[in-house]
């Protein structure tokens, strides 16, 4: 059901929420961009601008790795000064209400977090680029410490210097291998909920985008709020393309499952 309005849009939605016990929200790109975190798929994008750089080639080129480390300095002020969007706190309340037990998130910009969801309870199929890790000791380092080294080092892209392997930020690229425990999470919680609400996720990146499927075919209800239309809007109870924001800003400030 594509709803046809805003205000039947919220009214379902709200009914679909308090009478699901345990609710899953699993959220793309778009629950950040009114927090000012540039998508990376849609017209003018990130990925329109700049190509995306494989794993392989980050592994096997300096060249590539100072590049990936010049993007990622480049878009820090955008990240630096993101605050949680209505979305996000729209999940906080849930979750604080005990109806939301944890986020899936393909977004890499913490901002659930900032929100107040416990860290171990946002899932992160696509990593987080806030801080960087060692990709042979999974050593954690501040981007701070990588600026550093890289304008010391003319803009060279440091190594770790506890094992000498190669520093990333802890996100997930292409032709990378997603993590396997936070997939295996996902997918129990996809199974296992009465309601899966999909955000600002134009669901064409799998395996991420099959959770709704997943979702769907172990009995839960699947909702899809998302400004363009997706494959999966033909099975979903509901959809809504409008203002991410303005749809669940009724949820901001719920403490207490209805």
């Amino acid at each position: 059901m594509i709803a046809p309005d805003l205000e039947t849009a919220i009214a379902r939605l709200q009914e679909l929420v308090h009478g699901a016990g345990t609710l899953v929200p699993f959220t793309g790109a778009g629950i950040s961009t009114e927090c000012g975190i540039p998508d990376f798929r849609s017209p003018g994008g990130l990925w329109t601008k700049n190509r995306p750089i494989p794993f392989d080639e980050f592994m096997s080129s300096q060249e590539a790795r100072n590049e990936s480390w010049r993007r990622r300095f480049a878009m820090e002020e955008q990240f630096a000064s993101a605050k949680p969007g209505r979305g996000h706190r729209a999940l906080a309340s849930l979750y604080r209400a005990g109806k939301v037990p944890a986020v899936i998130t393909q977004n890499i910009d913490n901002l659930h977090q900032a929100s107040g969801i416990s860290p171990g309870d946002v899932i992160e199929l696509h990593g987080n680029t806030t801080f960087a890790l060692c990709l042979d000791c999974d050593q954690r380092y501040e981007l701070s410490w990588v600026r550093r080294h890289m304008d010391a080092g003319n803009g060279c892209a440091p190594d770790c210097p506890a094992c000498g392997g190669y520093i990333k930020t802890a996100t997930i690229s292409f032709g990378q291998s997603m993590p396997d425990a936070a997939v295996r999470r996902a997918q129990d919680l996809a199974q296992s909920c009465d309601l899966l609400v999909s955000i600002g996720s134009s669901l064409v990146v799998w395996p991420a985008a099959g959770l709704p499927l997943m979702a769907k075919r172990s009995g839960a209800k699947l909702v899809i709020i998302n400004r363009e239309p997706t494959d999966f809007d033909e099975i979903a109870d509901l959809v809504v393309r409008d203002d991410i924001g303005t749809v669940l800003e009724p949820f901001v400030g719920e403490h207490s499952a209805a």
